[in-house]
């Protein structure tokens, strides 16, 4: 496993301690075939759902991982919603406390679920003041709290990494399709794939309208964007990679292919068919592989599916859409 410069705490001993006490803690992946799909598509799929993990996605095995490490009590961190309930969820395990800076227009069932694992969620117009500066504002108030990062934290990286140990200890996959936001999820799977030494191609799944890891990728620097991404997958809303993730994604990911809106919603119902409810930021692996047939033609795919917290609202609307 390749050293990185900006988590040098990230070695494999450190790697071998997360993948042997985490699992304990969270529930395994469900591993779904998709015959129907994978005949159409010309590819052999299989979907990785993480819609039935503690809080509904995979950000439980980061928060978890990253709050158990430490000794302080009292947790600051910001998240359009799936992180926030995370942190929500292993701070009332861990007995801490913890406040969550969310976007007034986060799902209105992520704010509940925050709130119902005895988090606060502060919610604030991103329009007029940005999380950080929030976020920096609350760490003034509460002397000796922790901030928790959503993604850019080597602790929040390894616990990610224990999907990645799942999902390739279960069969030979020749492509694993990832969800890429600020890049928690997509560089944790690089990492196990680079720890077991397999040889599963890494490909990013990113929305169009905030392509700032596809955009970073291509020029070979960390880009990022002007403000937070309008793009229906709201847990890709962020402005750019966190600085370890992209040190690890700039090597160790194949591609990052960019999804329209309109084909993640597409992708959102080819779940429901399966009788999944995906949210669509956990639909956007699908998407890619709904938008460029031909790059998983033939292969051994599997996709994962980050989470599954959406409103009913604005599900049932996604569902009715033609695409």
């Amino acid at each position: 496993m390749p050293n990185y410069r900006t988590a040098p705490e990230l070695t494999p001993q450190y790697l071998d301690t997360v993948w042997e006490t985490l699992p304990r803690h969270v529930r395994p992946t469900l591993l779904l075939p998709a015959p129907t799909l994978s005949a159409r598509l010309g590819c052999h799929l299989t979907i990785a759902s993480e819609t039935f993990q503690y809080t509904g996605s995979f950000k439980f095995r980061a928060a978890y991982t990253l709050l158990s490490s430490i000794a302080q009590q009292r947790i600051v961190a910001a998240s359009s919603g799936n992180f926030g309930q995370a942190v929500a969820y292993a701070s009332k395990l861990l007995g801490k406390s913890c406040t969550i800076v969310m976007p007034a227009t986060s799902a209105r069932v992520k704010i509940a679920a925050v709130q119902a694992f005895g988090g606060v969620a502060d919610l604030i117009d991103t329009r007029q003041i940005s999380r950080a500066e929030r976020v920096r504002q609350l760490l003034a108030e509460q002397e000796g709290a922790f901030q928790a990062h959503a993604y850019d934290d080597y602790r929040v990286v390894a616990g990610n990494s224990t999907l990645g140990r799942e999902i390739l200890e279960a069969d030979e996959f020749d492509i694993l399709v990832v969800p890429v936001g600020g890049g928690g999820l997509s560089a944790g799977q690089v990492l196990a794939r680079d720890h077991l030494n397999a040889r599963t191609e890494i490909v990013g799944a990113e929305p169009q309208l905030a392509n700032d890891a596809a955009r970073s990728l291509r020029c070979g620097q960390l880009v990022r964007n002007e403000q937070e991404p309008p793009t229906v997958a709201d847990g890709a809303r962020t402005l750019s990679l966190g600085e370890l993730n992209w040190e690890i994604l700039r090597t160790g990911i194949a591609d990052i292919l960019e999804v329209r809106d309109e084909v993640t919603l597409a992708a959102l119902r080819e779940y429901f068919a399966l009788n999944l409810k995906v949210e669509p930021t956990g639909a956007l692996a699908l998407g890619a592989v709904l938008s460029h047939p031909a790059r998983f033609a033939g292969k051994r795919v599997c996709c994962i599916v980050s989470g599954g917290n959406v409103d009913p609202l604005v599900y049932a609307r996604a569902l009715q859409e033609e695409e």
